[in-house]
């Protein structure tokens, strides 16, 4: 399936591995741009937006690090994938650095071209599904955006104070450690205690006291790690989770070196403990987000779709009109659900909501108390109330000056009751058969909230009481004077 092609950022300062990288990722369809120095890749990137930027470590002038350093102090890059092409043998505490200025993957010299597209690919996939995400909720959220500007500043303001923070104390997140491997003598750095959250006056550096700091799951990562050395393997390098005295469990990068003898044996072995927690934490966060942006656009379109496919209509300019106050009615919700960050609605305003469109005077009165509403049960009395603004407009208490309209509401037990009663208006008939809005909502209350929505059809105007449970428990009602619609004909209004 064609789709957008993405920008693929290409920096070294050789032409003859540039065009290698050309050559090796021209099969993959997207946009390849070329800079062969960091300052002429910087100039691309204020320019030109960017999916993947592929970076050769070493360079003159500004190397592939200064250069991951500089992107990653703007805000707008932050979020870029960078991948480091290495064409010598990167130390690990080069391999470490790298990570800390934001790379997110490492390629070694010579390139398998395979790896190396499935590596691209991967990341301008993320890209193009996180753009078409970001478009999406473009159009659902403009009037969000218009009202969260200023607070989007102070958010940007704060990420770029929060990494300054972060770097200041990156020091303090590592650890330094020596073993003598002949003595069996052990040696910590203030570092080393402090990611194990143990003290220097207290705890005793020895391997028994060390492997009952490691998660369970991961103590076979120390007994892998002493087995290579003892193969001859001269370096080493794991992630790793501790459990610290008093419970919490760390992640931890960890990477050691051994230091051999004139005939080969190991008599010492040094490494670097770094704490990786917030960063497993934070892809932790970035992948429970994607996931919920995805299921909160999933969940829009299907409703949008529904109420494409559900709304009838004699002539096209009334199908027009009545779908767009439907979706006019969710983007409205979707908006006030976006300003709470999907936790809730207040009922109050999505009734000042539907109200909007209309210049009503002291026509409407409202009563009730605060009633917070779970973003499902919010979506599906949004539309409700739309229906019921709409009919009232046009042949109820609302299509006239002398109309009047109260909506009253209260909560008992879990379950919020909302009554709908108009009077002054044209007078009012029964139905012989309901129109499909009326049959949509009772629809939408009845089988997708388990509450019931009751009418009386009294001369001097409509009284419609709305139970919607504010948990997924079917309501129940006493009976009185108010009729329900059958299963049957819901059935009818959804078929």
């Amino acid at each position: 399936m064609d789709h957008e092609k993405v920008n693929i950022l290409l920096v070294d300062d050789q032409p003859a591995k540039l065009l290698a990288y050309e050559v090796i990722l021209k099969d993959l369809g997207e946009n390849l741009v070329i800079a062969s120095s960091g300052r002429e890749a910087l100039e691309v990137l204020l320019k030109t937006e960017i999916a993947v930027i592929l970076v050769d470590v070493c360079m003159p002038e500004l190397d592939g690090f200064e250069l991951a350093a500089m992107i990653r102090e703007h805000p707008r890059f932050q979020k870029t994938a960078m991948i480091f092409i290495s064409a010598i043998q990167v130390s690990d505490i080069d391999r470490l650095r790298g990570y800390e200025m934001g790379a997110v993957d490492y390629v070694p010299v010579p390139v398998v071209p395979e790896v190396l597209r499935a590596k691209i690919k991967v990341f301008a996939e993320l890209y193009r599904k996180t753009r078409e995400l970001e478009r999406l909720n473009h159009e659902l959220e403009d009037r969000v955006r218009a009202r969260t500007a200023e607070l989007e500043s102070s958010t940007a303001k704060l990420r770029e104070s929060e990494q300054r923070r972060s770097m200041a104390i990156a020091a303090g997140k590592m650890g330094s450690w020596d073993w003598d491997w002949i003595s069996g003598d052990w040696m910590w750095d203030e570092g080393q205690y402090r990611i194990f959250g143990v003290s220097p006056a207290s705890f005793e550096v020895n391997p028994a006291n060390v492997q009952a700091l490691l998660h369970p799951d991961d103590v076979d990562q120390l007994r892998k790690a002493i087995a290579e050395f003892n193969k001859g393997t001269r370096a080493y390098e794991t992630e790793f989770r501790i459990v610290r005295p008093d419970g919490e469990v760390r992640w931890c990068v960890g990477t050691a070196a051994a230091t051999v003898d004139e005939s080969g044996r190991v008599v010492r072995v040094s490494g670097v403990t770094v704490d990786i927690t917030e960063r497993k934490r934070a892809e932790e966060r970035q992948n429970l987000l994607a996931r919920e942006v995805d299921h909160r656009a999933k969940n829009a379109l299907a409703l949008a779709q529904s109420i494409v496919r559900l709304t009838r209509a004699d002539e096209v300019k009334a199908y027009v009109n009545a779908v767009e106050g439907r979706i006019n009615a969710l983007a409205r919700v979707h908006t006030i659900l976006s300003l709470s960050s999907w936790q809730g609605a207040e009922l109050s305003r999505l009734i000042d909501e539907e109200l909007a469109p209309y210049s009503l005077g002291d026509q409407i009165r409202l009563a009730g108390p605060e009633v917070q509403l779970l973003p499902a049960t919010a979506q599906t009395l949004a539309l409700a109330l739309h229906e019921l603004f709409t009919n009232s407009a046009k042949y109820g208490a609302l299509s006239t000056r002398s109309g009047r309209l109260a909506i009253d509401w209260q909560v008992e037990n879990e379950l919020l009751t909302l009554s709908w009663k108009e009077s002054g208006g044209p007078l009012v008939m029964t139905p012989k058969s309901r129109g499909f809005g009326t049959r949509s909502l009772l629809a939408s209350i009845e089988s997708q909230l388990g509450g019931q929505a009751q009418f009386d059809w009294r001369a001097e105007g409509l009284l419609c009481r709305l139970e919607v449970p504010l948990t997924r428990k079917t309501a129940t009602t006493a009976p009185g004077k108010f009729d329900t619609a059958g299963s049957a004909e819901l059935q009818r209004a959804s078929g």
